[in-house]
């Protein structure tokens, strides 16, 4: 078995080979529920809309290549996670997926909890007024200066990934005169279904203190002994873009054998389990996600099986999702430049972004789906080949897809499913300039993050 599977999950479990793709749909016009925002769909001349606004209208206002955010149904997803976990249980948004000052506002409004894994992030979420209880800082490295934000802000928790992080979180603590809540991440020997650089519970990784060897219960006797810092609970994350909730199952088993070693040799009953995110999201129409309240029922019954069977009390559950709220929600939108067919092989659609604006492609061999978009066309489906205008042969957007094989240069195409990480790992790579991302709802649209400018560009580059 490979340990390179796609990072879609199961669906992928061995290695495609190049000549690999699904065949073209019924209908090239049709969009697919699954992988578009709940408010996208066709005007009565074909061209797509988004809240009501013609993708057409969008481009003329905002240019391309640009995000578009679905603010109504980014908001509709948050709820239904904060529902399905109920009071009971803590949804923390990962803001890793992606992160912007007005998300946070939509993130407190909505009642979700934040976790960040960087300065950047933390400084985002504090500065739009983020209640600090409801943040978590995770990360592998966290700088004496982070830690030292974090605490003096008062977040909710701090993620401890390593026995020297331990010391250092409980010294600064003290230095400030504060006791910082603290969970301990156990990387519990589950390799998730996925790719092999976000698989992240097997042993051979950077992320987290294993349970092999008696570490991760060595960890818990030390921050039970330590001043400065308050052990509530462990954290376990098994990786990204997972449908089969089985590695959950198995995690959450090994998570509360350590309760309950805990419990045996300390005397202490720690009150919350962090499970992690990672739930899937459908980037092509095979792709067949849970909803949040199947996820919540299954992970909630999990837990409170194991713990009953260890003859413990269930604890607080925390999950993080982060792509399966932000990813569906949003699209970037091209401009078609030129159009190269390969006899007997594919065309090579080129647009005005490319590996810059989303490297998941050329990164995890990530597959999308994309559509013709500004018109309504009735051709004969094209198999195609989306690629950017980068000086890279990595450089494709979507690997394999049909479109119309009547598109042309100035068509507008959209790739769907791109609001989680194309904007967060977005690269100035040729001195490209990051799309903006816009919000719309109701008939509305507004710039959230703008799009760089030439200016940005050279202010960083003092000579």
């Amino acid at each position: 078995m490979s340990r390179s599977a796609h990072p879609a999950g199961p669906r992928y479990a061995d290695v495609h080979t190049e000549g690999h793709y699904s065949p073209p749909p019924a209908d090239l016009n049709t969009l697919d529920e699954k992988v578009w925002s709940r408010t996208v769909g066709r005007d009565e001349d074909g061209v797509v809309t988004v809240a009501g606004l013609p993708v057409t209208r969008l481009a003329e206002e905002f240019g391309t290549p640009a995000y578009f955010l679905d603010e109504a149904d980014f908001r509709a997803r948050c709820r239904a996670w904060a529902e399905a976990f109920g009071k009971d249980a803590d949804v923390f948004y990962a803001g890793k997926a992606f992160l912007s000052r007005a998300v946070v506002h939509w993130l407190k409004e909505e009642g979700l909890n934040l976790d960040v894994c960087s300065g950047g992030e933390l400084a985002t979420a504090l500065d739009a007024g983020m209640p600090p209880e409801r943040i978590a800082l995770h990360g592998n490295n966290k700088s004496v200066h982070e830690i030292e934000r974090a605490v003096s802000a008062g977040v909710g928790r701090i993620v401890l990934d390593s026995f020297q992080e331990m010391v250092r979180v409980a010294h600064i603590a003290q230095s400030l005169g504060r006791v910082q809540p603290v969970q301990i991440r156990v990387t519990v020997g589950v390799e998730a279904h996925t790719h092999e650089f976000i698989a992240t519970a097997h042993e051979d990784q950077k992320f987290g203190i294993a349970l092999a060897d008696g570490q991760a219960a060595e960890a818990v006797r030390r921050a039970l002994r330590l001043d400065g810092i308050e052990l509530v609970g462990i954290h376990s994350h098994i990786g990204s873009q997972i449908f089969d909730m089985a590695g959950f199952e198995v995690s959450a088993r090994r998570v509360v054998e350590l309760l309950a070693a805990v419990r045996d040799e300390h005397g202490v009953e720690l009150p919350e389990i962090d499970l992690g995110g990672g739930l899937g999201i459908a980037y092509t129409p095979e792709d067949d996600p849970r909803e949040p309240h199947e996820i919540a029922k299954s992970l909630t019954a999990i837990v409170t099986r194991e713990c009953e069977s260890a003859g413990l009390r269930t604890p607080r559950i925390s999950v993080e999702p982060g792509r399966a709220i932000v990813g569906p929600t949003a699209f970037t939108l091209y401009e078609v430049g030129t159009i190269k067919p390969l006899e007997g092989l594919r065309t090579y659609v080129s647009v005005d972004g490319g590996m810059s604006d989303n490297i998941r492609t050329a990164l995890y061999d990530a597959e999308y789906s994309v559509a013709l978009v500004s018109r309504r066309s009735d051709a004969e489906p094209m198999l195609s080949r989306v690629v950017g205008k980068h000086c890279e042969s990595g450089d494709i957007v979507v690997r394999d897809a049909f479109l119309p094989a009547d598109l042309a240069p100035g068509d507008l195409i959209a790739v769907p499913a791109t609001g989680a990480y194309c904007r967060s790992m977005a690269s100035n790579y040729n001195h490209a300039l990051r799309p903006p991302v816009v919000a719309v709802k109701d008939g509305g649209a507004r710039v959230i993050v703008r799009r760089e400018t030439e200016e940005d560009l050279l202010r960083l580059d003092v000579g």
